[in-house]
């Protein structure tokens, strides 16, 4: 075993001393990498490992390419994942974060990783919340921050409200609680103001991956169509949303979602109603879609274009969060009114005739209009905008877009995060805080009992609440809640840029000279959180002139989950996470690194196999053992026979590969065609100028992958004091030809056609490019079974 402890401590030291991974003042071909932040929820996992191995190789690259790079670490250490944590473990959320941030911190110094410690953030730092808090006030100022009393996601065991995006299948993001509806009054940032924005801006991200792309469209969900006016039978008006007003003839009743403001007026005069509402909201979203149930309100609304009245009810399956909260039942042309349109016994009317017709069932095609007065005969496609343009005439309708995002909930009834920097006084109404008393400190944690009830521990801290009023110095009182930790991290790749600066959130000219991020690398499961509200951060910076990007990231690399040998995914709640410090106590961090890039594709799951770890522990005691014994620093000089040969011609080809690999994230790729090369290193003439060309080449195509080990060897070469200060090589045109030979194809011992293929191919391909041939195929009958074939020389099909 080659003696991996001592030397990853030589040259993590050395790297050290020679402040290696110091980011550059003044870049001149910048590239700037991020990994997503951990929680700070425990140490570092092999999760962890891999995904900041990704971003470690490809800082290694990108130096010997001679970038100028920023590669910064911090910690995502406010909110649920930290605070639910540390109550379990029966500590504070404050001691507990902090001990974990230093195990962790160590853990990751002892894997040799490029970070410019320099840049660490902590999100729970004052002089981090401090500029949190300063951006709630901006976007407070610009009308985008607001206080609004609504019917909200509720963790009945985190005890504190949760975003969409944090609700998935129903349940809760970090516990899997079911997920229950309360009223309350709670702290919106108005997103939708950039959803069309947030929305067209996708088809700039062409190097984020596809299918994040799709879930941030699908999530946004742009929808063209019209709002349309309705009326209650007592004259109340309420608008409705939909994406086919050519159907508005068919429709033959309205629901309304449970939420909806409409309904509550209505409980407050009758009691099944009320009764109905309070059972809907109990209910997940997903339960709520499954089977549609309702309740008769008893009222009737009036049609704005026939006049004819319709039958009102409440209905599960229409959600608060779509449109208005209130939908026009078309059973002819939905298939989910249909339903709900034969469990009531309502009237089905077709208005949309299609070819084939749909019997028995919804027809959500377009066709022929009928059933609809002047609009009769006309394609439903012309109607729909004949029937928009009818009811923007007459005042009840309009052209609109409806946007399946919705407002961002910030607000928690948790102690461990940024306080919400806003004062309500009985004279002036909603104060934001005075930037210059930033940052609004949370109190010690000996003050508060952190345990979570139904509403923020602040609120019994009352050295915390009270304070004077920043108009007019009267007793007022602080907002009890902490803002969400999503919002910590919408933000940290600006204040990475510029972590020490206690005059403003980040310094304009470093964000010129650094932003955009060049690559990103973080899970796929942030889709349809993380990642819009990071642009959307972006883009509000930009538009108030901090930013000189309205996109964050160039690039966006997804990495898979490591999963145990039961297919399980490794998770410390599961206990079945295997920790990266061990891992490295066996083997080593190099030979670590191999094992989990050489596990698979990096962007897919893959399944966790201590062969692997065999197999990458052998693969560097033969490069070692072979590297100690046959090393010279002597100056390589080849001349043309060299060129010819073909270890010479493989160092070329791998260099290739290898460049490419690296490019696009294909490591395990990677790695098997240097393994393929160390073969034929092996077992070549050793005293042959060739094998040290070939050697020292592959030293530096491994130094990214194992660059311990790596720097060890390359010193023996007498080269300069890293091997990442050298360039990357460039692999040699003329080496990577092919060499050719005519190949005689012959059908039946007989003379059929000559192709120039490529010296070395195997039988099957030989027999692929003849039975291109349109002279062979027309003699080569279906039951030919014997192929005869001389590598490099001939192919004889008998048929």
């Amino acid at each position: 075993m080659y003696p991996y402890k001592e030397i990853e401590k030589k040259w993590q030291r050395k790297w050290e001393e020679m402040d290696f991974y110091r980011t550059p003042e003044v870049p001149k071909n910048k590239y700037y990498i991020m990994e997503m932040w951990p929680y700070t929820s425990g140490n570092i996992h092999i999760g962890h490992f891999r995904n900041y191995a990704f971003g470690d190789l490809r800082w290694r690259w990108e130096k010997m390419n001679h970038r100028d790079l920023l590669h910064p670490f911090g910690w995502d250490a406010f909110g649920l994942p930290a605070e639910e944590a540390a109550i379990k473990k029966n500590l504070n959320p404050l001691e507990w974060t902090y001990n974990n941030i230093e195990t962790a911190r160590r853990t990751i110094k002892k894997l040799g990783l490029s970070y410019d410690w320099k840049k660490e953030i902590t999100t729970s730092d004052p002089e981090y919340y401090k500029w949190t808090q300063w951006l709630l006030i901006q976007l407070f100022k610009e009308g985008l921050l607001y206080r609004d009393e609504s019917y909200v996601n509720w963790c009945p065991h985190c005890k504190t409200v949760l975003a969409n995006e944090q609700v998935e299948g129903g349940k809760c993001w970090r516990c899997d609680s079911k997920v229950e509806k309360r009223k309350l009054k709670q702290w919106f940032i108005k997103i939708t103001d950039y959803a069309e924005e947030l929305y067209w801006d996708i088809e700039k991200l062409t190097n984020w991956p596809k299918n994040i792309r799709e879930m941030q469209r699908n999530w946004i969900g742009r929808n063209e169509g019209a709002m349309i006016q309705f009326k209650m039978e007592d004259g109340e008006e309420f608008e409705v949303f939909t994406t086919r007003p050519d159907t508005l003839y068919g429709v033959t009743f309205i629901c309304i979602s449970p939420e909806s403001v409409l309904s509550e007026k209505i409980a407050k005069k009758n009691d099944q109603v009320k009764k109905y509402i309070q059972e809907s909201l109990l209910l997940s979203n997903i339960e709520r879609t499954r089977e549609k149930t309702g309740v008769n309100t008893n009222l009737k609304a009036i049609h704005p274009l026939t006049g004819k009245e319709l039958p009102v009810f409440v209905a599960n399956y229409v959600l608060g969060n779509y449109g208005t909260g209130i939908i026009m039942g078309v059973p002819a042309h939905d298939e989910r009114d249909f339903e709900f349109a034969e469990k009531f016994h309502l009237p089905i009317k077709v208005v949309i005739i299609g070819n084939p017709p749909a019997p028995h069932r919804a027809y959500t095609g377009h066709g022929r209009m009928v059933n609809s007065e002047k609009f009769n005969n006309m394609n439903s496609k012309e109607a729909l905008n004949n029937i928009v343009q009818l009811l923007e005439n007459k005042g009840i309708g309009y052209k609109s877009i409806n946007y399946r995002l919705k407002d961002w909930l910030i607000s928690r009834q948790r102690y461990w995060g940024a306080p919400i920097p806003m004062i309500y006084c009985d004279k002036c109404g909603i104060v934001p805080v005075p930037e210059e008393d930033l940052p609004v400190l949370l109190p010690p944690v000996e003050e508060v009992n952190f345990i979570s009830r139904t509403r923020s521990p602040l609120a019994d801290h009352l050295g915390f609440m009270k304070v004077n009023c920043p108009k007019c110095g009267r007793v007022a009182k602080r907002d009890p809640d902490t803002a969400d930790t999503f919002v910590d991290s919408a933000w940290y790749h600006f204040r990475y840029l510029d972590p020490r600066n206690n005059k403003e959130i980040f310094n304009r000219e470093e964000a010129k000279k650094w932003l955009p991020i060049d690559l990103y690398i973080g899970g796929a499961e942030h889709a349809t959180g993380h990642l819009i509200y990071m642009r959307f951060i972006t883009k509000f910076l930009y538009k108030l002139g901090y930013s000189p990007v309205n996109e964050p990231a160039v690039r966006l690399f997804n990495q898979g989950v490591v999963r145990d040998e039961n297919g399980e995914v490794m998770s410390k709640s599961k206990g079945n996470m295997k920790d990266a410090n061990e891992l490295i106590e066996e083997i080593g961090v190099d030979a670590a690194r191999i094992a989990l890039l050489f596990f698979g594709p990096p962007e897919s799951d893959i399944d966790w196999n201590e062969e692997h770890l065999k197999g990458s522990t052998r693969f560097l005691n033969r490069i070692y053992d072979i590297s100690i014994e046959d090393i010279n620093n002597k100056k390589i000089k080849l001349d043309a026979s060299d060129r010819e040969k073909s270890l010479y011609k493989k160092v070329e080809k791998t260099t290739k590969k290898v460049t490419e690999d690296i490019e696009r994230f294909s490591y395990n790729t990677m790695i098997a065609s240097l393994m393929e090369l160390l073969n034929q290193i092996e077992v070549y003439n050793k005293k042959d100028v060739l094998y040290q060309y070939a050697l020292r080449r592959f030293i530096k195509l491994l130094a990214p992958i194992a660059p311990h080990i790596s720097e060890e060897i390359y010193s023996l070469f007498g080269e300069k004091d890293s091997v990442f200060l050298e360039d990357w090589p460039e692999f040699d045109p003329e080496g990577i030809l092919e060499e050719k030979f005519t190949l005689i194809v012959q059908v039946n011992g007989k003379l059929r056609a000559r192709i120039e293929a490529n010296k070395g191919i195997e039988k099957e391909e030989a027999l692929s490019l003849a039975l291109e041939c349109e002279n062979v195929k027309r003699f080569v009958k279906r039951d030919s079974k014997k192929v005869i074939y001389i590598p490099d020389k001939l192919i004889n099909i008998v048929s």
